[in-house]
């Protein structure tokens, strides 16, 4: 029997350092928990709001092993193995499975501003990286990249290569890529998924996706919204989706990957805020707008060491 697809919330998990910019692994044990306390349909590590960018070889494998083993299989874990080298994204998706993860999520291969792979280099690249694994893939189409993934290209990517089931769309003008390139793909992508904090969730669900990969700020408040609107609860997804969408705006704009950690810092969940340099803390004013808005929302994040 096929493996039903996976649906839902699956948030990114953040990477806690000490005060020092060491690994605060007791403090990403905590994170998992929270997230699966909030009920999350699974989760991601190791992506960019994981800032993996910033991470070691040693750290990521350690981060892996670490994770895995305390999710224990609760719930479904894909890894990032994003790399510009097919041979290097091969071995992490290889490590990654061998590991105990449910899916593997890579941007298309890219070096700084100018060095990419074009279209048809794309094909091998993930075709050496699913003939190294027997997991599903999810493509991450990202600005990140610099790479121009067209509805055309993913459905082709999904079609040609059976292990390429997912796509994460937080390009510009996801709703209206997710409704071309769903039709275009049919049985060949079955996990269609926005992202981007979940800032376009109700168009993007709208127009066919049925799983969001926002980060791990309100993940109680996300899981029911979208698990309202795929059981066709449409008017009260859409509701709760607005009065949330403040709070996730103020995410995207003014905070970025370092909201989650302040709020986590805020809730007792983790010892310290701290992004590794040359990333800065938030500005005062920003850090106190964002806790006035979680606390308005009362989201678990702050409930958590209640």
């Amino acid at each position: 029997m096929p493996t039903p697809a996976l649906t839902g919330v699956f948030p990114i998990a953040p990477t806690p350092f000490t005060a020092d910019e060491a690994l605060d692994l007791d403090g990403q044990r905590r994170v998992i928990d929270f997230l699966v306390d909030a009920g999350v349909d699974g989760i991601c590590i190791l992506a960019n709001y994981s800032e993996q960018f910033s991470l070691t070889d040693d750290e990521r494998d350690a981060l892996t092993d670490l994770i895995l083993e305390h999710v224990a299989g609760r719930v479904p874990v894909i890894v990032t193995t994003s790399h510009f080298s097919a041979r290097v994204a091969a071995a992490r998706s290889r490590r990654a499975e061998e590991r105990g993860a449910a899916m593997v999520m890579l941007l298309p291969p890219y070096h700084g501003a100018t060095i990419r792979a074009e279209a048809e280099g794309l094909i091998p690249f993930f075709q050496a990286v699913a003939s190294a694994i027997d997991i599903p893939i999810m493509l991450q189409d990202a600005p990140i990249s610099g790479t121009p993934l067209p509805a055309a290209l993913l459905a082709r990517l999904a079609t040609e290569i059976p292990l390429v089931q997912y796509v994460k769309v937080e390009s510009a003008f996801a709703a209206a890529k997710l409704r071309e390139l769903i039709p275009l793909a049919g049985e060949h992508l079955p996990g269609p998924f926005d992202g981007e904090e979940s800032i376009t969730l109700i168009p993007d669900l709208q127009a066919g996706a049925t799983g969001t990969m926002p980060s791990a700020m309100v993940p109680d408040l996300l899981g029911p919204i979208v698990r309202d609107w795929l059981a066709g609860e449409h008017e009260g997804a859409t509701a709760a989706w607005e009065r949330l969408l403040p709070f996730i705006h103020y995410e995207n704009r003014q905070c970025g990957l370092r909201a989650t950690k302040a709020l986590m810092a805020a809730g007792g969940m983790i010892a310290s805020p701290t992004v590794r340099a040359p990333l800065a803390p938030l500005p005062p004013a920003t850090h106190d707008g964002l806790l006035a808005l979680a606390r308005r929302h009362d989201p678990l994040v702050l409930r958590w060491a209640r």
